[in-house]
């Protein structure tokens, strides 16, 4: 076979970069033999649905590839002379075959194992087999199962180390002072693609590509496996939260005390109104100075005049809560009914799980639905969770398209970008949902030239933003109200998340997940504010029985506007949950209490009656646990739906 000899003092640069691209094309291949593979478990999927997804997945190839060649790289980008040693060549040459070895036999596996599990084999594998005292069995009973892949793993390997051979690096014949310049330039080439490479893009707002990103390429969840690879979601996975099943109550017990599917209400019928989700960056219920009255003397006025004036013509409650406190949280509780615990869900191994949302459950009721974030599109993983929502139109920075309004950092500023909102709000046939994430209420905490002065600093830097975004809101509303969809239409207004606080009331560990949640229909008779506690994942529910929804639904969520109270909030931060039920506040282990406080008599939180009201912390503790039940066997048996 042909050698490819590089010369110059870009050629291990060239050879490392020809290399990696065969590598690209090796992983493309295989997704398609794992696709052809289980052909039979992906019946929706044709050509035409299959070149997105291999496309797509390029992207979580290259994370894949370059985390499993780090030291490869390295070995070829070090600007060093013996780097062309015959015995440093060989030495490469192996760490390239045996951890590419690795990567190959790992995808190999999925195309046996995947049938049983219908996921990519994720970082859970490890505890799965842990306990197993016969792994070598197992291992050669698999081999002779499957001898075939055996055999294609050989063959592939040696492919790859034949065609390692076919380019080779030639030693230069003189190391003067540019080689090393132009090689040590070269690296921090090397350094900065390998950045963007892992993380999936270099812009600000990029986050670390996960899992849920697979959602981009695919309308099923189960289609997300084509898209990745299985290197990918094993190193994505491999400080994953694993979820344990616990049996507190009988199924018949939980079904009574904690039931997460919803039926309709025989004698209501269903009102097909538009819906308008509208979630604000960073919105805390402490900067909304007409759920504040008594902050400050009674003078506290908050930085949210059109909110306020808004929840006055509107129905809210006094006691309402985020159940996460990052932005990723938000989308699942509001959307689909379904909280974050131990971490974000759409970064969870259970993001690829079926679920319903308000959009696939009123796009089959022949709702119109889109999404609508000013960021670039692919921030924060929102347009992948949209298509796995079943949302049908995104809008974001690209479909905004000018740039003369983007902030510099995070996206387009909120004021124009909620106006192209209304606009294309205004060409959608109705009915339809829609929602929209802010993001200018932000940090770095700027608002645009021409208001700078404008809006109350307040003395936390977040304040002067919120006043941006709230004035955003106001011209949004300006302009919506002379529409025809408008009077017909539910505004449901909350924050993705609680932030920095200044006043002590807000400083505790209940409030610091506390924001506003406010129901608003123009014209009608929803006019009203309860002490009812309320959080993001009750807001589908409450929507949907608001309407008179007529089908069964999965949500974890409670109505609002039912006149029950024995209803609960739920939060959660790594390993403890926060847990609100009537006046009472819990910390909890996950497996026993730690705390317990009355907010209604002790805001503050300064006087702990753990010890003291043993009776409520048993009953609180109970609650807490049918959540868990429920949460975890739904999560781990992919129940997140009605049956």
């Amino acid at each position: 076979m042909k050698q490819f000899k590089l010369t110059g003092y870009f050629n291990t640069f060239f050879e490392l970069a020809l290399r990696f691209l065969g590598l690209l094309i090796l992983y493309m291949l295989l997704r398609i033999g794992f696709f052809l593979f289980n052909k039979g478990l992906f019946p929706t999927v044709g050509v035409e649905e299959l070149l997105p997804m291999l496309i797509g997945g390029v992207r979580f190839d290259i994370v894949a590839l370059l985390y499993l060649n780090i030291l490869y790289v390295l070995l070829l980008s070090i600007p060093v002379p013996f780097k062309y040693n015959r015995i440093y060549q060989q030495v490469a040459k192996w760490v390239f075959v045996v951890t590419n070895s690795v990567g190959i036999a790992l995808n190999l596996v999925d195309y046996a194992y995947y049938p049983f599990t219908l996921k990519r084999t994720t970082g859970t594998v490890f505890g799965q087999f842990s306990n197993e005292s016969n792994l070598l069995s197992l291992f050669f009973d698999f081999l002779i199962d499957y001898w075939y892949l055996l055999i294609l793993f050989i063959l592939l390997i040696g492919l790859v180390a034949k065609l390692y051979d076919m380019v080779k690096a030639i030693r230069p014949t003189h190391f003067g002072w540019k080689h090393y310049v132009v090689q040590f330039a070269l690296l921090l080439v090397v350094v900065f693609f390998f950045i963007g490479g892992v993380r999936g893009g270099w812009a600000h707002s990029t986050r670390p590509i996960t899992l849920s990103n697979a959602g981009d390429y695919v309308k099923n969840p189960e289609e997300m496996n084509i898209v990745l690879n299985t290197p990918f979601s094993m190193l994505k996975t491999l400080k994953a939260v694993h979820l344990k099943e616990v049996d507190y109550y009988s199924d018949a017990d939980l079904q009574r005390i904690y039931p997460v599917i919803h039926q309709p209400q025989d004698s209501v019928p269903f009102k097909k109104m538009n819906v308008v989700f509208l979630i604000m960056e960073s919105f805390a219920k402490e900067y909304v100075g007409s759920l504040n009255k008594d902050l400050d003397g009674g003078k506290y006025k908050g930085y949210t005049p059109f909110l306020d004036s808004l929840i006055g013509q509107s129905y809210t409650f006094t006691q309402t809560y985020a159940n996460g406190r990052k932005s990723i949280d938000a989308l699942p509780s509001v959307i689909t009914g379904v909280p974050s615990v131990g971490e974000p869900f759409v970064l969870s191994i259970y993001s690829g799980n079926k679920t319903t949302s308000i959009a696939k459950l009123l796009g089959n009721e022949g709702y119109e639905t889109a999404f609508f974030h000013g960021a670039p599109n692919g921030s924060m993983g929102f347009s992948a969770y949209m298509q796995l929502a079943g949302v049908k139109h995104y809008y974001g920075k690209d479909e905004y398209n000018n740039d003369a309004d983007f902030d510099g950092i995070w996206g387009i500023w909120d004021e124009p970008f909620m106006q192209f909102m209304a606009s294309k709000l205004n060409t959608m046939p109705q009915p339809f949902f829609a929602g929209f994430f802010s993001l200018s209420s932000h940090h770095p905490f700027k608002v645009p030239e021409k208001y700078t002065g404008v809006f109350p600093k307040g003395p936390l830097p977040v304040h002067e933003p919120i006043g941006y975004s709230d004035h955003a809101l106001r011209e949004f509303f300006a302009t919506a109200s002379k529409m025809p969809w408008y009077d017909n239409t539910l505004f449901v207004l909350c924050a993705d998340h609680s932030t920095t606080s200044f006043f002590p009331e807000y400083s505790t560990s209940a409030n610091a997940f506390a924001i506003p949640i406010v129901f608003y229909a123009p014209g009608k008779n929803l006019k009203g504010k309860d002490d009812k506690l309320v959080q993001q994942m009750d807001i589908m529910p409450t929507v949907l029985n608001y309407l008179g929804y007529d089908k069964p639904y999965f949500s974890f969520g409670f109505d609002a506007f039912s006149p029950r109270k024995d209803n609960f909030v739920v939060n959660n931060i790594g390993d403890a949950f926060n847990f609100y039920q009537g006046d009472y506040y819990m910390v909890h282990d996950g497996v026993k209490p730690l705390s317990l406080y009355n907010l209604r008599e002790d805001r503050l939180q300064k006087k702990d009656l753990l010890k003291s009201d043993k009776a409520i912390a048993d009953s609180l503790d109970g609650k807490l646990k049918a959540f868990i039940q429920q949460y975890n066997y739904r999560m781990i048996h992919n129940k997140l739906v009605a049956e």
